[in-house]
């Protein structure tokens, strides 16, 4: 979809449609108001006959609206005025463009981006009115033999800001906006296909095409090549698979060489079957969502790119599928991973820190300014915090309050949850260094744990996405997140430098 910023009356677009809010004490927002007194009172007259009462989400398509140039207003729904803030912008405009798309208007003018939002400024309202537009617009049909089609979709919106001062900033929001969406739509489609086409091959030809694509550096390396760095944990885990192992190395370079990089470790297992440690069959093709970490990381190296921040910044990630057969880890097998450390595996379906442990450790080659891993690691953080936040752990407390911010900035939300030592008894082994589980009491933060044991040589972060990164029910699917936070709080570490 394209994007153009504007500033302008509205009742002078000449326009496929204009769209205005109206809050839910039917009092028309100050565009809104502008098309009432330019049609006569003609939007007063909609609103007191209760047509439109402004409740959050609501919209009312009008035709051949006198005094205006457009061919149609779009009235969308506010809710009440005080309690406008950012999760209300973001549900109004998705409601418009969905609306929109799905009427044949395939432009329009939207004035929701002059609405005041508590605490955001003009920018803010413009490249979360972009994100929004791109996730209400995406669609994932390219398995399907015949692909619904859509009535002249919508392929332009002109953002509305309120001043022409508004437009540099305005110009520079959509064009993060149009980056963070283009980085989640290739989470989302990457999330979304199918184990047997999403393989760890796949993930790894995706990569080197990316990194043609865009101007960054990939490699990929195999087992041969895993074996010689002693990377056992990671290996452990593709045993009982016929797909080869993929180790995936990005490296973005937009500064200088002297600067130190900031890493994102993405976990990769394009399917996850819990391997000996079988998972029951009920939603089991979920698993396909378990490379979602991957998935991310490659989205927000396409945005970092597409923006060409200033910033040098690494992808590693390991992939692989965790599949029982009779060469497959058994529970009880002890393994070394490539930092020496030994780990009983009492749970093969604990796989995905025995994966990104390697990683971590083949991370301080680099000498980071931080480490970000980012996998789908326990069923434990859907308990604890839902569908809503990414559990967030981390040794470092400015970089825990760094991924914090910039969650609140993209709302793309994390909660921090603690890694004390006393957790870490939980992981005790009579037979090895540590084991791979603990007890199921507070999972998500013994596995976070384990992983902390790999990252000591530098400040690093766990994002669990467990909870974040698909939805089930009517709107199946990958979400695309954490794309929003990384790539703000990367452009964050740029404005630092």
């Amino acid at each position: 979809m394209e994007f153009t910023i504007k500033s302008g009356s509205p009742e002078k677009q000449r326009s496929a449609c204009v769209v205005v809010g109206v809050f839910d004490n039917r009092k028309p927002s100050l565009s809104a108001d502008l098309i009432d007194r330019a049609s006569g009172g003609y939007i007063s007259e909609i609103i007191r006959r209760g047509d439109m009462e402004g409740k959050l989400g609501s919209t009312l398509l009008l035709h051949n609206v006198r005094g205006t140039l457009a061919d149609r207003v779009l009235l969308v729904g506010l809710g009440k005025e005080r309690d406008f803030r950012e999760s209300e912008f973001r549900s109004a405009v998705r409601a418009a463009v969905r609306l929109l798309n799905e009427t044949g208007s395939y432009e329009a003018v939207v004035y929701l981006t002059e609405e005041k939002v508590k605490r955001r400024e003009v920018a803010w309202r413009v490249e979360h009115a972009v994100v929004v537009a791109m996730e209400a617009v995406y669609r994932f049909d390219q398995m399907k033999s015949q692909p619904a089609e859509v009535r002249r979709p919508l392929r332009k919106l002109t953002l509305s800001v309120p001043q022409r001062s508004d437009l540099g900033d305005g110009e520079a929001a959509a064009a993060r906006g149009l980056a963070i969406s283009h980085g989640m739509d290739l989470a989302r489609d990457l999330g979304n296909l199918p184990g047997n086409i999403c393989t760890p091959a796949h993930l790894a030809e995706r990569a080197q095409a990316l990194a043609q694509d865009l101007g960054f550096k990939c490699e990929v390396l195999e087992r041969n090549q895993l074996e010689e760095l002693k990377m056992g944990s990671f290996l452990s885990v593709t045993n009982g698979s016929d797909q080869p192992p993929k180790f995936i190395v990005l490296e973005y370079s937009g500064a200088g060489k002297k600067q130190k990089p900031c890493v994102l470790v993405g976990k990769g297992i394009t399917f996850d079957s819990g391997g000996i440690s079988l998972k029951p069959g009920l939603d089991m093709d979920q698993m396909k969502f378990d490379m979602c970490g991957a998935a991310s990381v490659f989205g927000t190296f396409a945005a970092i790119a597409e923006l060409k921040a200033k910033i040098n910044l690494v992808g590693l990630v390991p992939a692989c599928e965790n599949m029982p057969n009779g060469r497959a880890t058994k529970p009880g097998d002890i393994i070394k991973s490539m930092s020496g450390q030994t780990i009983e595996i009492l749970n093969t379906d604990a796989e995905g820190r025995l994966i990104l442990c390697d990683a971590l450790t083949y991370a301080e080659r680099y000498e980071p300014v931080a480490v970000v891993d980012i996998a789908t690691l326990t069923g434990a953080m859907v308990v604890a915090l839902g569908h809503i936040a990414t559990g967030l752990f981390s040794n470092s407390d400015s970089l825990a309050r760094a991924l914090l911010n910039a969650g609140e900035e993209s709302f793309d939300r994390s909660w921090q949850l603690p890694l004390w030592e006393d957790y870490h008894d939980g992981l005790a082994s009579n037979f090895a260094d540590f084991a791979n589980i603990g007890t199921r009491a507070g999972g998500s933060i013994t596995a976070a744990c384990f992983l902390s044991k790999f990252a000591k040589k530098y400040d690093w972060a766990h994002l669990d996405i467990a909870g974040v990164a698909w939805k089930e029910g009517k709107e199946k699917g990958a979400t695309g997140r954490p794309v929003p936070l990384l790539t703000t709080w990367l452009l964050s570490q740029e404005n630092a430098a």
